[in-house]
């Protein structure tokens, strides 16, 4: 099964109503299933020169590197684990070269980016996240948030010290504890979840969900999925009209049918002995 033919992939990206510059930045693959989103930060107007470099080079390093040979007669399992090394490899070599370019530009000092990345294949989904850029999954009617934010509120949250009613009103919403390109190294969190045909995966940047509540998400997606250019538009659409204070990024995937990989005989017969 193609991904082309398994995937329909949509995105839209707006300044909003406040910022000068657009920040955020999205890419995608369809044909192997990669889809990047990065919000950028730091430095003058360097936030896009940021967000830019890491969708741009995770994409095409995933293109050089997640290729049918590096695939051939790998197993499921196999190929789960091949992801995430792929994955990881790539966005380490991506915060390399957005530090080091910082350290070259004065003008770029300080910028660095939050990033979700997912690379799908074989009925599974590899997810990669730094920052509170975020990915949400419909399956059904029901809306779950699948990553978990890397910022000084979350962490606030899982302490006790707020409820999320009261972070929603919070003045440290932007203040994130990872991102990609500050630092030499970078922690991506990584994990793989199970595809299913009719799943609807959504990644924005944090201008979409500060402003949206999780269940006017869910609405919009519930009455409009069978249109996902709408979908995404609307999406920016109902942001902006609650202030639009940040850059607003959506991508939309939805799984039109499954795309399991069938093994040869002999390839199966070989993943037995691994």
């Amino acid at each position: 099964m193609a991904l082309n033919d398994a995937l329909q992939i949509v995105s839209a990206t707006d300044p909003g109503r406040v910022r000068a510059h657009n920040e955020d930045c999205v890419e995608s693959r369809p044909e192997l299933g990669v889809v990047v989103l990065a919000d950028g930060m730091g430095g003058y107007n360097a936030g896009e020169v940021a967000s830019g470099m890491a969708t741009s080079l995770i994409a095409a390093g995933l293109s050089a590197t997640w290729t049918s040979a590096a695939l051939k007669n790998l197993d499921r399992s196999a190929a789960t684990g091949l992801a995430h090394t792929r994955v990881e490899a790539q966005v380490s070599a991506a915060n390399r070269a957005i530090f080091e370019a910082a350290q070259r530009d004065p003008h770029c000092a300080g910028m660095g980016t939050t990033l979700v990345v997912c690379l799908f294949y074989d009925n599974f989904v590899t997810v990669a996240h730094i920052g509170d850029s975020r990915l949400y999954r419909m399956r059904g009617d029901a809306l779950e948030q699948i990553t978990r934010d890397h910022s000084l509120l979350q962490e606030q949250i899982d302490a006790g010290l707020i409820s999320k009613e009261d972070a929603r009103q919070s003045h440290n919403k932007n203040l994130v504890t990872r991102a990609l390109g500050i630092d030499p190294d970078v922690d991506a969190e990584i994990h793989t979840y199970d595809v299913l045909e009719g799943d609807i995966y959504l990644l924005c940047s944090d201008g979409l969900n500060d402003m949206i509540e999780d269940d006017e998400l869910q609405m919009t997606l519930i009455a409009l999925r069978s249109n996902l250019e709408l979908t995404a538009q609307q999406l920016v659409q109902a942001a902006n009209d609650a202030g639009g204070r940040d850059n607003i990024s959506v991508m939309l995937i939805k799984v039109v049918q499954s795309f399991p990989v069938h093994l040869s005989l002999w390839a199966r017969v070989k993943s037995w002995f691994r």
